[in-house]
């Protein structure tokens, strides 16, 4: 078993760019990773792209070179991009391929992610009812923690608050301006207790890394990033989440906390060790439960940290740093990777005005998608 260093990150920004395509923006993330690493398209051996809308990311090589890799489509729902990244670093890691891309791409249009609820193992009726939309299971969700852990909306708000303020720092964020907690409060309910303000949006953009065989990452950098796990889990049964007609009676732990597990036991790191975190924050809430479920907090300690500001840049526990999902949005391909792209940059000390102080040395990322499905990656000087 080889390890895996990343030794290039691209990102296209993330918004909205007009009739540009998902593959254009791919193939700019890709060159931007190639070139951090002083390497080129025909160094690479293989590729794992990932998209929603894009069913054959794939022709991206079309836009870089047909050069006759391997190219592998993958689709997880928004832990698409960790499924890119866990092929690519098993590629390498079981001796088949040196050096890979893992690229993410996608072109959303506005509004809330719906489709046939029949896709997703749930019935008919529940999309026919109006119950088969993202932001209702959200708030369903997150208020059912509240009551149960002592969370406030104030408290809701204090995390979008601070991610659209990172936000303002990451040039290549969509949503670059700071919004204050009473705005963010009384702006439209969309699903209680979840305001407008208080949701990422579907929007565009791409991200790629490049990884190799760690031994050999020297010929390409100085300061790689080392790979230290991957982790992807589905939801066991009790598990409560996104899409689902009914609730057990049994509960069992989410995904992401069986995600977690794995990969600090593979690392050989715990939540203590870790210096910069990216978590999956579709809603405000979502960030508030998975503090808890990647074991950086007890559930309900929450309210005491963001009241200190632990999760700000300059706090104990810097979260979303690059503004997550709420200032840059989420093409669902590119999100995860973009996540490691702010933590590389962070490893490095190359994140200029959102730079987390103290040359944090493990940096930590997780997504969660529906119909439940994690995602982790702990990468590491």
């Amino acid at each position: 078993m080889h390890d895996v260093a990343i030794i290039g990150v691209g990102l296209h920004p993330f918004g909205r760019f007009g009739t540009k395509s998902a593959i254009q923006m791919g193939a700019e993330a890709i060159r931007l990773a190639l070139a951090d690493a002083g390497a080129e398209w025909k160094d690479v051996q293989f590729a794992f792209g990932g998209s929603f809308e894009v069913d054959n990311p794939d022709a991206v090589v079309g836009l870089l070179g047909r050069t006759g890799i391997p190219f592998m489509d993958v689709y997880n729902g928004c832990a698409t991009a960790a499924t890119a990244l866990e092929m690519t670093a098993d590629g390498i890691r079981a001796g088949k391929y040196e050096l890979g891309v893992a690229v993410g791409m996608d072109k959303h249009g506005t509004g809330a992610f719906t489709s046939d609820p029949t896709y997703y193992g749930a019935p008919s009726w529940y999309g026919e009812n109006g119950q088969f939309l993202t932001t209702k299971f959200f708030g369903m969700k997150i208020n059912r923690y509240m009551h149960d852990f002592g969370i406030t909306s104030r408290t809701l708000a204090r995390v979008a608050a601070k991610n659209y303020r990172n936000g303002v720092l990451n040039p290549n964020a969509f949503r670059r301006t700071a919004i204050e907690e009473d705005e963010i409060l009384n702006s439209k309910m969309l699903n209680y207790p979840l305001t407008q303000r208080m949701f990422c949006s579907p929007d565009e953009g791409a991200a790629a890394v490049l990884l190799c065989r760690a031994d050999i990452a020297h010929r390409y950098t100085s300061t790689p990033v080392f790979l230290r796990a991957t982790a992807l889990r589905t939801r066991r049964y009790g598990a409560y989440e996104v899409h689902s007609s009914w609730a057990a009676v049994d509960e069992d732990v989410a995904p992401t906390v069986y995600a977690s597990r794995a990969a600090y036991e593979t690392a050989g790191i715990g939540p203590e060790d870790v210096g910069v975190i990216q978590l999956q924050d579709t809603d405000a809430g979502a960030e508030i439960m998975h503090m808890s479920e990647n074991g950086f907090c007890a559930d309900g300690d929450q309210e005491k940290l963001l009241a200190e500001g632990a999760t700000e840049i300059g706090g104990r526990l810097p979260v979303n740093t690059d503004g997550g999902l709420i200032a840059n949005g989420e093409p669902i391909g590119a999100s995860g990777l973009r996540q490691v792209h702010e933590i590389v940059r962070q490893l490095r000390g190359q994140a200029g005005d959102r730079q987390v102080p103290g040359n944090p040395k493990v940096g930590y990322s997780q997504l969660y998608g529906a119909p439940g499905t994690a995602g982790v990656a702990i990468m590491s000087l």
